[in-house]
């Protein structure tokens, strides 16, 4: 059962997370074909935290867990899991694939980066994949913070986005490159228009903003990996 975010706490200044969650993130046939587009290496993701420290006694905050693809690899591999996205088309895809999985750690939250409070022991790991570039840059150093109070000291933070690695003279030319890499198919793979929806309408940032803010927020960052066409950067980045 879902349960929602403390709405009544929510300034009338706030971000309007919703607002800014992405059409398509709201419509249901955009949701029942995103799994066939977009594998997010969830096993694989699990695996590297174990090694980082995540045990079957663990608590695991996803924020922007989507459609579930971590939340329904790690519940198996932690003590308690909480699933938070601000789409409420998302989580009811979440929750039939929980349910169907039998999971009974799984909490999930109808919340977004700013609204989410968490309940309970600080968490040992906090998993964010394309979630925070809902946010511009000002309102993403407002969600690290809090995602920093959501972690123990020591704890991981481990994100995942579509974040630039390279100077502004070359935006051009690396963003008409990926806007290329677009397919045709829209019900298996991203399309160029998609992608130009991207640039056009949501707040990827540059790596070198992103990463003081990391900083600044009370994460070191242990590793920092690019994708060859510079369009994706992932972190591995401990609570300090």
């Amino acid at each position: 059962m879902t349960s929602k975010g403390d709405r009544g706490a929510v300034p009338g200044w706030l971000w309007d997370e919703m607002a800014g969650a992405g059409r398509e993130n709201l419509d249901r046939s955009h949701v029942a074909r995103y799994d066939a587009k977009e594998d997010s290496g969830a096993a694989l993701e699990v695996e590297l935290l174990q090694g980082l420290g995540m045990t079957a006694g663990s608590t695991v905050v996803d924020l922007g867990a989507g459609t579930g693809q971590f939340t329904v690899a790690a519940a198996g591999a932690c003590g308690r899991l909480v699933a938070v996205d601000v789409s409420p088309v998302m989580l009811e895809l979440l929750e039939t694939k929980v349910a169907a999985a039998g999971f009974g750690n799984v909490e999930v939250v109808e919340a977004g980066l700013l609204t989410y409070e968490h309940r309970g022991a600080a968490a040992d790991v906090v998993y964010s994949r394309y979630a925070l570039h809902h946010l511009p840059d000002f309102w993403k150093a407002i969600a690290l913070d809090r995602m920093r109070r959501v972690v123990r000291t020591g704890g991981v933070l481990r994100l995942c986005d579509v974040v630039f690695h390279f100077d502004p003279p070359d935006a051009q030319e690396r963003l008409g490159a990926w806007f290329a890499s677009g397919g045709e198919d829209v019900e298996t793979e991203w399309s160029r228009v998609e992608l130009e929806e991207h640039v056009r309408d949501e707040h990827s940032t540059f790596t070198w903003l992103l990463e003081p803010m990391l900083e600044r927020s009370g994460f070191k960052i242990e590793t920092a990996e690019y994708s060859p066409d510079g369009i994706v950067a992932t972190y591995v980045a401990r609570a300090s």
